[in-house]
Formats: structure tokens, C-alpha cells, sequence
């Protein structure tokens, strides 16, 4: 006995399917796909980043050192990061990095981590107060874990430990914002 789908077989040809039912199976496929794609699940939308800050002009009590400070920091940004590191050539960590900047250009020697460097004696400083050279903390639970130096208008230049390279970031920016923890200021 043949089956119906060998070649000698009397088997009939298959219909031509009808437009109309064409129309019903992609009507019926459009209708799961949009059935797939609408959820009860509200798109949240991210926060709109908060306005920024107008930060005012401290004049720093040495103009010429904060000068000095700023213009040293600025100019080490895109050096490489790396953990333990302290100078140019070999890259930096956050704290290497101001430690080096401060030893190079004013010849202050500071602690090396940046723990160590809030515990520093010198005065808190409040946000709006901060001038350049001025030295921000970054941590959360009350411990210090990163560093960087103020150099105005809300910027500070620091050594990421994410990896990448030294860079100028904002205050503002909503991580740096967020971990916030305080000041203090070396020159005087």
C-alpha cells in the first residue's frame, strides 16, 4: 500500500489557502504579539538629574599655592589609575594622587590613605565654603573610602578606583553627591 505523501501516490494537491483566512492568522499572530508586548508593569522612567548647584567663589587664603595645586591636579588628568600608585609614570590611586600633588607643588607630606588623610588636622569645611585645593571625601556608613581635590566652580580632580584615569568630575554628578562626606582644607 503507498502513503499519501510518496511521489506515485494518488494523494490530493493541498488547497490554496483563502485570503480570508490569511488575514485571520495574521491578525491572530499581530494580537499575541501585542498581547506580549503590554504588561501591567509600570516603565519607570529615571529621575531627571537634579538642577545643579551654584557654587560660589572662595578666595583661598594663598591664591598663589591653590593656584599652583589646581593647575598640578589638572594637569595629571588622564593618567592612568592604579591601586598603590603615586606618581605619573607609575599611575594613581585617589590617594597617591593628592599626596603627590601636594608634596610636589606646596611640599606637604600627607598620609596615604584617605582615611587617614580626613582624620588630617585642618578645619571641616562646609560645601559652599570650599576653595581650590581644598581636599573632598567620598564614603557610606560613616568611613572615608575615596579622595580628591576641589578646584572650584563645583569640580574636583581625583584617581577613580572603578579603573580608567585620573579625571575632573562634578560634585553634583549623583554618585559623587550621594557618598558625599565632607572637606577639609590643607593650605592655609
Amino acid at each position: 500500500m503507498k502513503a499519501d505523501h510518496y511521489p506515485d501516490s494518488p494523494a490530493r494537491m493541498p488547497a490554496t489557502p483563502r485570503p480570508a483566512l490569511i488575514r485571520l492568522v495574521l491578525l491572530s499572530l499581530s494580537l499575541c504579539l501585542l498581547a506580549a508586548c503590554g504588561s501591567r508593569e509600570t516603565v519607570r522612567r529615571p529621575a531627571p538629574p537634579a538642577p545643579a548647584r551654584v557654587w560660589p567663589t572662595v578666595t583661598p587664603a594663598d591664591p598663589v599655592a591653590a593656584n599652583n595645586l589646581t593647575m598640578r591636579a589638572l594637569g595629571l588628568v588622564g593618567t592612568p589609575y592604579r591601586y598603590g600608585g603615586n606618581t605619573p609614570e607609575s599611575g594613581f590611586d585617589c590617594s597617591g594622587l593628592v599626596s603627590y600633588v601636594y608634596q610636589d607643588t606646596a611640599e606637604i607630606r600627607l598620609p596615604r590613605t584617605s582615611s587617614a588623610l580626613s582624620q588630617v588636622q585642618g578645619p571641616r569645611i562646609q560645601p559652599q565654603q570650599l576653595t581650590a585645593g581644598d581636599l573632598v571625601f567620598f564614603g557610606s556608613s560613616g568611613n572615608v573610602s575615596h579622595v580628591g581635590i576641589y578646584v572650584g566652580e563645583g569640580r574636583f580632580v581625583h584617581a577613580p578606583s572603578s579603573g580608567g584615569t585620573v579625571r575632573l568630575d562634578r560634585l553634583d554628578g549623583a554618585y559623587w553627591r550621594d557618598h558625599y562626606t565632607g572637606a577639609k582644607r590643607i593650605l592655609h
